[in-house]
């Protein structure tokens, strides 16, 4: 099954499963900008829109997702944001390079079936010295994680990856440079980053 395809399917379902477990992780992460000047901010992956109500106003704000069933749950989550919700491919962004201060990847990498590629691109539209917020589940080199691994090949095929290694994902972008990374959700499967993309 594509992933466009399976994401259309769950997403009048995905906020039950997803809200309520990731609430207070996903506003961690947003709290970074909240003291931050004006800020062109891409949310990609925004799916039903669950970081928005999280997000802080002042920044214009554009939410990216494969499918249209998800960004039509997502605009009335949007509030008073300036917010543009575009279709599009986490792996080949429709955007110029350096067009952006900011991106945030929250549960999307273990998602996507490149997510080294997904990072590389998310590098190429920051702006130098921009910043990226990271949260998703990533297992940790040589962890061996064996009902992980083994329930993987069925998990990737209908939602999510089990066995993403963010160290390694980060060799595919050297322009970023880890600024923290910070265990929240299950025993530290789960994981908060921020990162930097060097001038």
């Amino acid at each position: 099954m594509s992933l466009r395809r399976s994401y259309t399917l769950i997403a009048p379902f995905y906020d039950a499963v997803v809200a309520a477990a990731t609430r207070s992780a996903r506003s961690a992460s947003a709290a970074w900008l909240a003291d931050k000047p004006p800020m062109k901010v891409l949310v990609s992956g925004v799916g039903t829109g669950l970081d928005l109500p999280h997000l802080p106003s002042g920044h214009e704000y554009v939410g990216l997702d494969l499918t249209e069933a998800m960004l039509q749950r997502s605009r009335p989550r949007a509030g008073k944001h300036t917010y543009w919700p575009i279709q599009g491919d986490a792996m080949r962004l429709p955007f110029a390079d350096h067009s952006f201060d900011c991106a945030i990847l929250h549960l999307i990498l273990a998602v996507v079936p490149n997510p080294g590629q997904c990072l590389l691109e998310t590098a190429r539209i920051l702006r130098p010295g921009g910043h990226l917020l990271v949260f998703d589940k990533f297992l940790k080199r040589g962890e061996p994680a064996r009902l992980r691994r083994l329930l993987n090949p069925l998990s990737r095929r209908v939602a999510t990856r089990m066995d993403v290694v963010f160290e390694d994902l980060l060799a595919h972008a050297p322009e970023l440079e880890l600024a923290w990374d910070e265990p929240v959700l299950a025993g530290g499967w789960f994981r908060r980053l921020g990162l930097n993309r060097r001038t």
